[in-house]
């Protein structure tokens, strides 16, 4: 899904990692983080195999979107390949940018029952449920967590003494709430500690991504089931109201002095720091946390708690041929190649995540990684924001009112998912879908 600035950068897409003299070439657009490195690498055996060099153009999350949009919406052919947000696939299908894959997948035995359902579903369909795919499923993830296991084995006795039950890996965000409160504050070898860095960034997707966590867990949707867009009575439903409260309770009592701008990169220096005994974050940051000098070896994982229902915020990409690309017959090639079980299992190895079946339940899987199990449990409950054409507005108008209350404390948590359906109801109106 996600990770977007809603601004247009005049910053140009930059960190091109690889640079092609050959006639046959492709360019994969993508967010510059640590998995895009891993794809470097696993490139490398497709232009081997097929002699088509692979030159990517990395762009940093902030600017991602932006500079993204800004391609497409002119026509640009700058990618053959782009590695799109979940949220981007109403907009990829119906404004043309990307190609249909169906036709493709058939006559290359590609088949979406190969990979895990609910990827399938947000990575891939547009519109969603139905069999038409735009997109292979190529960067599994969700927001989950992490925690000092060290903190949690010292200070064990004294949890207990207090709480009443044992100090471990919390199962709702009730038990969530209380270690924060038992951490905050707290002096840990001479240096004050808080609960947890939670997300509150306000200028991209930030808090929507660290608040619909919760709402999910209380049993959050967006509109009636049975009659879409109807969003009254279950977006500002009573068990949302509630998660919504609970999340500003989390703010206030558990995480860092001036933590009201907060996402993926403060959120891992925070906790890489020692600041705090968890944070929530990606999954894609997980095997860099894992091997950090420092927090790496004291360090657990655990996907997101539930509370009315097991539920997990969705992360990750698709992988989609451009519309627009002068090379599609050569991009097309690197999606075959690309969903081969066996290439699948080496991205997974490199520090990508895969959601393809043969890789997360092989025998090998769940011993493969500390934080495998979390990732598999993770991405069999995930949920995404809206997909429609106009998220990006969508996301904008939620970001102002959650913020707005959570952080600014403004009005009441009612009153901030009522404005947020409001404007919803205005932007699909201007749609056309209301």
């Amino acid at each position: 899904m996600r990770r977007f600035a809603l601004f247009t950068s005049a910053a140009t897409m930059a960190l091109t990692a690889s640079v092609a003299s050959a006639q046959d070439s492709i360019t994969v657009g993508w967010a510059a983080w640590d998995p895009a490195n891993a794809l470097v690498e696993l490139s490398q055996d497709f232009t081997e195999q097929t002699g088509i060099e692979v030159e990517f153009v990395f762009i940093p999350w902030p600017n991602f979107t932006a500079e993204v949009f800004n391609e497409l919406n002119a026509g640009g052919d700058t990618f053959d390949v782009l590695i799109g947000d979940s949220q981007w696939i109403g907009a990829g299908a119906e404004l043309g940018h990307y190609v249909q894959l169906n036709d493709f997948f058939d006559a290359n035995g590609i088949s979406m029952d190969d990979f895990l359902p609910a990827t399938v579903y947000s990575y891939s369909t547009w519109p969603k449920g139905e069999p038409n795919y735009w997109a292979l499923p190529a960067m599994g993830d969700a927001l989950a967590w992490t925690y000092r296991r060290d903190w949690f084995e010292r200070f064990g006795d004294e949890f207990e003494a207090e709480y009443g039950y044992p100090l471990d890996v919390p199962e709702t965000w009730d038990q969530l709430k209380d270690i924060g409160e038992f951490f905050q504050g707290r002096e840990i070898d001479g240096q004050t500690v808080y609960g947890m860095a939670i997300n509150t960034e306000r200028g991209s997707e930030g808090i929507t991504m660290g608040v619909t966590a919760a709402m999910y867990a209380w049993g959050m949707e967006y509109d009636n089931p049975d009659n879409p867009y109807e969003m009254e009575g279950y977006f500002n439903a009573e068990n949302v109201v509630e998660a919504l409260e609970f999340y500003r309770e989390l703010y206030e009592c558990c995480t860092p002095p001036g933590w009201a701008d907060a996402y993926m990169q403060e959120n891992l220096d925070a906790y890489t720091s020692g600041q705090v005994a968890m944070q929530m974050n990606w999954y894609a940051f997980f095997p860099g946390i894992s091997r950090h000098p420092d927090v790496g070896p004291v360090t657990g994982f655990f996907s997101n708690p539930g509370q009315e229902v097991d539920a997990a915020t969705l992360g990750g990409q698709g992988m989609s041929v451009v519309g627009y690309s002068d090379n599609q017959d050569e991009a097309l090639q690197y999606l075959a190649w690309f969903a081969q079980p066996e290439v699948q299992q080496r991205w997974w190895d490199l520090g990508g995540y895969s959601v393809h079946n043969d890789v997360l339940f092989s025998d090998e899987f769940l011993d493969s990684a500390v934080y495998a199990q979390g990732f598999l449990d993770s991405m069999q409950i995930v949920q995404d924001f809206w997909q429609e054409p106009a998220y990006a507005d969508l996301m904008l108008a939620m970001q102002e009112h959650i913020h707005n209350y959570v952080v600014a404390g403004e009005g009441t948590a009612q009153e901030a998912l009522d404005a947020t359906i409001q404007e919803w109801q205005e932007i699909f109106e201007d749609e056309g879908i209301l």
